[in-house]
């Protein structure tokens, strides 16, 4: 597995490819046929199922579960103990797995502490999910969403700032320009 850290009291199960400066610490389980990438830090007490897809550079904090069905691109970040769902109407009784919806976060996009994603959605690339939000559609890329139901409170850039904007332009303190055009933000390439 190359230059990778796994705590001794983690589990790794069969068929799982985890990429070359990944650390795993503590009361983990890596479930079956997982795809973790490169430069990877998951905290203690992280649960990934089976055929679960994290991109490089994802950071996963203590006590998250991330169910079978959920994508994460490149560059995520999840925040302590937010949730992830993978079946809209589940029941003791009644099995679903054939029936687990896709979750998708697209690359860059952070996810506050005690957030719940619902399944079906996908967060946009480098939005922001605040802390204790709950995300029942999809979010833009570059939003900063908040609230049960989360919704759409402002514009964040690629650097996490806020983006204050005026006559649809902004500036971040970054360098990094954006336009507000037709319900979207859009980077404005240099």
């Amino acid at each position: 597995m190359g230059d990778i850290f796994i705590h001794e009291s983690t589990y790794v199960d069969d068929n799982c490819i985890i990429g070359n400066g990944t650390k795993i610490w503590h009361f983990c389980h890596i479930m079956s046929h997982c795809e973790i990438g490169k430069n990877c830090n998951i905290g203690q007490n992280v649960m990934i199922g089976a055929q679960v897809k994290i991109g490089d550079g994802v950071r996963i904090q203590n006590n998250v579960s991330v169910y079978t069905g959920v994508e994460c691109e490149d560059d995520v970040f999840l925040g302590p103990s937010c949730v992830f769902t993978n079946v809209i109407n589940p029941r003791s009784y009644i099995s679903r797995k054939h029936e687990f919806r896709k979750t998708l976060l697209k690359q860059g996009c952070s996810i506050g502490a005690n957030s719940t994603i619902v399944c079906g959605h996908t967060i946009g690339k480098y939005a922001l999910v605040g802390a204790g939000s709950v995300v029942t559609k999809d979010v833009p890329d570059n939003a900063l969403v908040m609230g049960n139901p989360a919704r759409v409170k402002g514009w964040v850039c690629n650097c996490g700032l806020k983006l204050i904007f005026s006559d649809d332009i902004a500036e971040c303190t970054c360098g990094r320009k954006y336009v507000f055009r037709d319900g979207i933000v859009f980077e404005i390439e240099k």
